[in-house]
């Protein structure tokens, strides 16, 4: 059974800094992309990286420069790491993939920037 879990989110100031990951089980994380994505309140879903099998990387504009998505294959684990975060920053993270033709999310993780 395919399954991704986020943590590490919470509360931090603007500047700070946060490292999200991604636990997955089910399947073989190195033979899959990986993608982080972000739901601010009263938003719709939006795009904000994916590592491809070969570990290529992407980002959305908004977040170029400061994020960086990686994995860690003998883990099975994604990871985002955010620095120098801003307000609009705030949202609830989650990791997807696509296993066999279906897509798989997690449940997300709640990050808020906030003096």
């Amino acid at each position: 059974q395919v399954q991704l879990v986020e943590s590490g989110g919470g509360l931090v100031q603007p500047g700070g800094s946060l490292r999200l990951s991604c636990a997955t089980s089910g399947f073989t994380i190195s033979n899959y992309y990986m993608t982080w994505y972000r739901q601010a309140p009263g938003n719709q879903r939006d795009f904000v990286a994916i590592i491809t099998i070969r570990n290529n990387t992407n980002y959305a504009d908004s977040v170029k420069g400061r994020f960086t998505i990686s994995r860690d294959n003998a883990k099975n684990t994604a990871y985002l790491q955010m620095n120098s975060l801003k307000p609009q920053d705030t949202a609830v993270y989650y990791c997807g993939t696509n296993v066999g033709g279906r897509p798989y999310w997690g449940k997300g993780t709640l990050v808020t920037v906030s003096a």
